[in-house]
């Protein structure tokens, strides 16, 4: 199973979260930050729909593959940034 791991530190004169090397919108303090970074891993273990995804590779050949709507990640939030004036 797939793990995505949320970092919630400083950025941009305040807080956010970030997946990956993307940032989250800027919040004014890092307890804000943090409930929005739990919010948003709690939200990748809703299911979806199943479906038939098609994509082009790069040989120019389309592959079809089924999507499972319930194969859902875990998740983990790491707090990476300290409240401020602690």
């Amino acid at each position: 199973m797939t793990t995505i791991t949320y970092h919630v530190g400083e950025h941009d004169g305040g807080f956010g979260y970030r997946l990956g090397d993307v940032w989250s919108e800027t919040f004014p303090d890092h307890d804000t930050a943090l409930a929005a970074a739990k919010s948003a891993a709690e939200r990748q273990h809703i299911e979806g729909r199943d479906a038939e995804i098609s994509y082009q590779r790069p040989d120019g050949r389309w592959h079809t593959e089924h999507a499972d709507g319930g194969d859902r990640p875990d998740t983990v939030v790491i707090d990476d940034g300290k409240k401020q004036g602690s």
